[in-house]
């Protein structure tokens, strides 16, 4: 008798466990449904004002009209990157922290710096979306410096070895490697390589006070010195000419294809995020990448909305990460330990 009853409670006990459990799932997949109830938070890896930060905000602003809660942006600079990430990752909150990434800290960080890690990058970061990809113009000081064009350029630096610098974001950002496979290319060019902590602003400034003669920098944030006169655009890394600047032409017709980056930016979730909500997010984003205001917004920085679905976006960023890692080998550039 005693036996049948600790049978009987031992069912008992089961089915109430699996009642719990198909309780808590259903209530886990109608929080999914709902998503998001709460405001989320979008880390981007860099100071505020840069490219990242404004393709962060503008898109947070759409995700907001779209899904009904606040996507503030929260600034977390640094170790190329890896901060902001492992901050995205370890935050465990079901997808209300996400990151806007970009090329350098997304696809060429994860290869060159792999061991700065204190996560699995590849197993723990999941793209959610492509966003845009951001032109870029090698382009010169015109401060004592006299190439006008990308023949003259590299004419310039085979006379004078040694003698040009050229500055970039740090060490392995996608500017300084987009200079060294260039070097490269155009027959083993003798360059310096000037990195500042100051970002493409203090790159700048340096090529303003003549100290650097030329960098790969994008288009958005040396439209106005261009325009003045102050820097000379050589050539564009673009699928097309600008209407903007009509007489600079593309890096493939100066006869140098596959040199220099489209800067890409993208949406990343941690790996954990519940399939629902990153459905819910791709949704999202691929009607804001429609809407009339970010299109204009995006449209005014020269930025390109990318064509990609947003469910391609994990073999989009395989491939992007092959890609770099050919780059990083075919180039020879002393990373920092």
């Amino acid at each position: 008798m005693h036996l049948a009853l600790g049978k009987r409670m031992k069912r008992s006990l089961t089915l109430l466990l699996l009642l719990v459990g198909l309780v808590f799932a259903t209530l886990a997949a109608s929080a999914a449904d709902k998503y998001p109830t709460r405001p989320v938070r979008i880390i981007v890896p860099y100071a505020p004002g840069g490219a990242t930060d404004i393709v962060a905000r503008v898109l947070g602003e759409q995700l907001k009209n779209i899904l009904g809660q606040n996507f503030f942006v929260e600034s977390k600079p640094g170790a190329y990157g890896i901060i902001a990430i492992e901050d995205m990752v370890k935050s465990k909150d079901g997808g209300y922290t996400l990151l806007v990434g970009n090329v350098s800290t997304n696809a060429i960080t994860p290869v060159i710096y792999a061991k700065k890690f204190k996560i699995d990058y590849r197993k723990d970061v999941v793209p959610v979306a492509t966003l845009v990809d951001i032109p870029e113009f090698l382009i010169v000081s015109t401060k004592d410096f006299t190439p006008k064009t990308v023949p003259e350029f590299i004419d310039y630096v085979k006379k004078n070895p040694g003698k040009v610098n050229y500055g970039s974001v740090g060490v392995g950002s996608y500017p300084d490697y987009d200079m060294a496979l260039f070097a490269k290319r155009a027959g083993g060019l003798q360059m310096q390589g000037i990195p500042n902590k100051g970002g493409a602003s203090g790159v700048i400034n340096d090529m303003l006070a003549g100290s650097t003669q030329a960098s790969f920098l994008n288009v958005a944030s040396t439209a106005g010195l261009v325009k003045a006169g102050q820097l000379r655009p050589l050539a564009l890394v673009n699928r097309a000419r600008l209407p903007e600047y009509p007489d600079v032409p593309t890096m493939q017709e100066v006869g140098y294809p596959g040199v220099g980056t489209l800067a890409w930016q993208a949406l990343f979730a941690p790996a954990d995020t519940p399939k629902e909500v990153i459905a819910t997010l791709r949704a999202a984003v691929a009607k804001a990448l429609k809407e009339p205001a970010l299109l204009a917004a995006f449209g005014k920085q020269n930025f390109n909305v990318m064509p990609q679905k947003p469910e391609d976006a994990p073999a989009w960023l395989a491939e992007q990460m092959k890609a770099w890692k050919q780059i990083t080998e075919e180039v020879n550039i002393k990373i920092p330990e």
